[in-house]
């Protein structure tokens, strides 16, 4: 009857130690838990995905733009990356897909005896500015910044009233931006 009991202890203990113990199972549903929450994640920002990056000219010689009589809004039509489609390089109008923190770049290059400057501009809201001047070399400014943007709202830049910039397939002046994060 002993022997019976051990090999019956012996059985049960081998059946137990099959199942898998009431931590593995919480792990095991922890690990369900994070893998539902990773898909969401995707599916949330699957499509979210925002950068541009463009300079002035696609093609050709090098160009001045400028000098005019008003603030004149920069075109830019080298499209390097526009990723999400939110830049037209038939406007120079950037428009957020979606709510949510951008990070904008602008760089300008311009020739000697004319100031070299440029706005940021959100919905026709001058933002921030880049300004050079140098009476006997090229001269060249930058400026960036992070902005919170609704859907819908739009992000370009203008060229100072009578100041110029210049560009050519080297690509001297640029404006690019990304979404930081959704809000």
């Amino acid at each position: 009857m002993k022997t019976l009991s051990v090999l019956a202890l012996l059985l049960l203990a081998c059946r137990v130690s099959a199942d898998p113990p009431v931590d593995a199972l919480e792990e095991s549903d922890s690990l369900a838990k994070l893998r539902a929450d990773l898909t969401a994640l995707q599916s949330l920002t699957q499509g979210k995905q925002v950068a541009f990056t463009t300079s002035l000219v696609a093609t050709g010689d090098g160009q001045t733009f400028g000098p005019f009589d008003a603030d004149t809004p920069l075109v830019f039509k080298h499209v390097a990356t526009n990723i999400g489609n939110a830049y037209s390089p038939d406007t120079g109008n950037f428009t957020a897909p979606l709510k949510g923190a951008y990070h904008f770049e602008m760089h300008i290059y311009g020739p000697p005896d004319h100031a070299t400057a440029a706005y940021l501009v959100k919905n026709s809201e001058k933002i921030f500015a880049a300004y050079e001047y140098q009476t006997s070399e090229w001269a060249s400014a930058s400026n960036g910044g992070s902005l919170l943007l609704e859907a819908g709202d739009v992000v370009s830049v203008l060229l100072w009233k009578d100041a110029t910039v210049f560009d050519d397939t080297e690509n001297y002046t640029t404006f690019s931006g990304h979404l930081l994060f959704t809000m």
